[in-house]
């Protein structure tokens, strides 16, 4: 689920650069502070020396901004630069409500919008201007001057920074173009813009092939579902999501996708992609020489951070993406990381490990702000969280949301029969370490993080007794008292 890693040695010191900015100074620890100083003309930069500058344009930037907001250290202050058309969304809703068909009532902005994610306020493009935030949209950063604390945009714009947050995220891995990776009618989702053009060949298509056995594969197939497609899932892997779902778990999603008329090539490798007469993609091939028909073809088979311009910030060649301590510093002083694209400890696991899931997200640039403009020294201690939600559009016989917490090591133990419920346990040397639950109710999935951040010990041999998800649940719990 997370790239791992089993070392961490960093020593950073916090920096800011406030001009005529004492109240946030006075904040900060004062053995934590490195102050740079230049001496530049304002009229230089294009966006007028701003304190606090925040590369990207997606959840994290989005929560970050709103943690600025509320330390009242974002009017006038802070620049967001972006190089999408639209303020920061919650991007989950791209696969899981934004593919479906009108008549299903799909997301759409500024529907989602951060941070209704959460229950927070939709931050549009409105809010920015009235908390005096100033949004650079379309304009991807270039390059980094560290020492000049400048960044280059796509546009030749020069911005000078105080304090620097990358919240790049990440980019979609690619079919390389030799084998039809660019094809019309090949599709790869991570924005709007790429939502907006599946949905044009979605409203055309007839058969649709989707290459990726994960979570991109498996939402965006429950979607195709409501558009009544005929529709394929092929992966090299022998299951459905490996990284997480045990061989049992997978083959119940697997028989639930085929009542719904989805079909599956396990086992599968591609060679490449075909076209037809008018060049859009036609077929894929398979390593065994046999193809399959394809008027559309969607590829979710992974993501890279997107570190381009910042390798020179420090990379982690472990995980991958920016390394940075528990403060989200990076090794230059005044540059930040967070979001999918930062390389972080894992504190109650004492690893080192790069999450890509909005919780993550979310979670570690609001704790990248409070540390930056407070007195906060604590260390990010995250607990694992992933979920997904497919087929909840009207009409649809049988909605499924499952969530899991924690770490998924050890053995397994899994109660229920998924009608509609069931439950996985990850147990390792007599300690709970991880859980699933499909189809819980609100009190239920509350207890999932508090099972997963205690580990308690728990008798494995009881836990295999239990008669249904709900009396597992209770042994679970139960285990909790127990010193």
């Amino acid at each position: 689920m997370a790239s791992l890693s089993n070392s961490l040695q960093l020593k950073h010191g916090l920096t800011s650069w406030c001009p005529g900015s004492s109240a946030l100074t006075r904040r900060l620890p004062s053995s934590s502070i490195r102050f740079r100083s230049f001496v530049v003309a304002a009229s230089s930069f294009s966006n007028d020396n701003r304190e606090f500058v925040i590369v990207g344009g997606g959840n994290a930037a989005g929560y970050a901004a709103r943690t600025f907001v509320e330390h009242g250290m974002a009017d006038g202050k802070l620049c967001i630069v972006s190089k999408e058309a639209y303020a920061p969304y919650e991007r989950p809703a791209l696969t899981k409500g934004y593919l479906f068909p009108l008549d299903k009532k799909p997301a759409r902005l500024p529907g989602f919008h951060t941070c209704v994610g959460s229950g927070g306020e939709r931050q549009t493009p409105e809010w920015y201007k009235e908390k005096g935030i100033e949004m650079i949209y379309e304009d991807p950063v270039t390059g980094i001057d560290t020492e000049k604390q400048t960044l280059t945009t796509n546009s030749g714009k020069l911005l000078k920074y105080g304090s620097l947050i990358i919240a790049t995220g990440c980019t979609a891995s690619r079919f390389p173009d030799k084998i039809g990776g660019n094809f019309p009618g090949v599709h790869y989702i991570r924005d709007v813009a790429d939502a907006d053009s599946l949905i044009s060949s979605l409203e055309k298509a007839q058969k649709v092939v989707i290459v990726g056995g994960g979570y991109i594969g498996m939402e965006v197939a429950a979607a195709a579902v409501a558009w009544k497609l005929d529709t394929s899932i092929i992966f090299p892997e022998n299951q459905l999501l490996q990284r997480l779902f045990t061989p049992s778990l997978a083959q119940r999603y697997e028989e639930l996708y085929k009542e719904y008329g989805v079909k599956f090539l396990k086992g599968a490798s591609i060679k490449n992609l075909e076209a037809g007469p008018d060049g859009r993609v036609a077929a894929v091939k398979l390593g065994d020489g046999s193809t399959v028909e394809a008027d559309m073809v969607v590829i979710g088979i992974g993501a890279k951070p997107a570190v381009s311009p910042f390798e020179v910030v420090g990379l982690n060649n472990t995980v991958g993406g920016i390394q940075v301590d528990g403060l989200f510093r990076t090794s230059v002083p005044g540059i930040f990381a967070v979001g999918d694209v930062a390389a972080f400890p894992l504190k109650m696991y004492d690893r080192v490990a790069r999450v890509e899931h909005v919780d993550h997200a979310r979670r570690s640039a609001q704790h990248c702000v409070k540390s930056l403009l407070s007195a906060q020294t604590h260390t990010y201690d995250y607990l694992p969280y992933f979920y997904s939600r497919v087929f909840e559009y009207e009409g649809s016989p049988r909605k499924v949301w499952w969530q899991f917490f924690g770490d998924s090591v050890g053995e397994t133990v899994e109660i229920g029969n998924f009608d509609p419920k069931i439950a996985t346990f990850w147990i390792d040397s007599g300690k709970l370490k991880g859980v699933l639950l499909e189809s819980g109710n609100a009190e239920e999935f509350k207890l999932l993080p508090e099972l997963a951040r205690n580990q308690p010990s728990i008798d494995k041999a009881k836990l295999e007794k239990a008669s249904s998800v709900e009396e597992a649940l209770e042994i679970a719990k139960a285990s909790l008292q127990i010193v």
